[in-house]
């Protein structure tokens, strides 16, 4: 039974290992966007209540906001598969 159930694994493996890579590759199309757009978010957020907070509106706004928009590229450049 143990070696029936080995044939059964190495005949099924091909199709189990194709199927976890479109289901990774699937989550992680699906999570590159919200790294991104909340990185921007995030920064644009915080340089805007800066900015009430110290009277300088927009430039932190703009300043951070970019410093957002560059670490979730770089982020999304990280999270990305190397194949």
């Amino acid at each position: 039974m143990s070696q029936q159930k080995k044939l059964d694994d190495a005949k099924a493996s091909p199709i189990l290992q194709k199927t976890k890579e479109v289901t990774n590759d699937s989550a992680i199309a699906m999570e590159l966007p919200f790294t991104l757009v909340g990185a921007v978010v995030f920064g644009g957020v915080l340089g805007y209540f800066l900015d009430k907070w110290l009277h300088t509106a927009p430039w932190l706004m703009i300043v951070i906001g970019g410093l957002g928009f560059a670490a979730g590229v770089r982020e999304v450049i990280r999270r990305l598969p190397t194949k």
